[in-house]
């Protein structure tokens, strides 16, 4: 991707563009951006403190459906309270071998009204974060770790996100992706089950429980919509994920 094309999706993002005060040149012709230096891939004594009590795992069996039976499943889904309020279930949505999965906290308003993952101005954003580092949407899979809105776009509660982790894990298996790139505070507790702080979480390279696959967190676009002057530390948490992604296929 050329300058000039990442730039547009960095102003996209709301991350500003600089320039030396020597070019001549507008800005929109040279644009420069400032990248601050990439976190760390190492966790680099990064403590991670368990959820207590520990989550309660789901009933469901789901290790041996395929995406078309784990999906029905979901759709028919009332192990918790939430199937009595939402309009339809939010499954997932992308590229079933994708590399790189993104995984947020619950369905919002619109996307409990399309039926689809990060719809509507949140949606937008994910998608030029991804494109900043040469990501299209359609080489990825968006799930949640809730399959239902929860009302008033409340947090999941411990054993909604236990009911529904048994679909997700089940997705992850299916995909294997080569990097998990959690969006948000509640979705990195829930998915790496611990009460660590996101600031502490984020510029590091964890671990899946009871997997290999590595995780990397970083914030909500709902939240950057609301505090756009966190976009910087999001664009270094996609620094890590594009380089490390890249060392992946330096190695193969």
């Amino acid at each position: 991707m050329d300058w000039t094309t990442r730039s547009r999706y960095l102003k996209a993002m709301g991350i500003p563009l600089w320039r030396p005060k020597a070019m001549d040149k507008p800005l929109e012709s040279v644009p420069v951006i400032e990248e601050a230096p990439p976190p760390s891939t190492k966790p680099a004594g990064v403590e991670v403190t368990p959820l207590r009590p520990a989550v309660v795992r789901s009933t469901v069996d789901c290790t041996s459906l395929a995406w078309p039976e784990l999906q029905a499943a979901v759709e028919a889904c009332k192990l918790c309270e939430l199937h009595k309020t939402r309009t339809q279930t939010v499954f997932g949505s992308g590229n079933q071998q994708a590399r790189c999965m993104v995984i947020g906290e619950a369905p919002g308003a619109e996307e409990d009204r399309q039926g689809l993952p990060f719809v509507g101005k949140s949606g937008q954003l994910l998608t030029n974060m991804l494109a900043a580092i040469q990501i299209a949407r359609t080489e990825i899979y968006i799930a949640n770790i809730l399959k239902c809105r929860p009302p008033n776009n409340r947090d999941p509660k411990p054993e909604e996100a236990a009911y529904c982790r048994a679909y997700l894990e089940r997705q992850i298996a299916l995909i294997q992706p080569a990097l998990i790139l959690v969006v948000g505070r509640i979705a990195a507790h829930h998915l790496l089950q611990t009460t660590t702080p996101l600031g502490r979480l984020r510029g590091s390279v964890h671990t899946l429980p009871q997997t290999k696959l590595p995780v990397i967190v970083t914030y909500h676009p709902a939240y950057l919509l609301r505090q756009p002057t966190e976009k910087r530390r999001a664009w270094q948490d996609l620094q890590l994920a594009r380089d490390f992604l890249g060392s992946l296929r330096a190695t193969h």
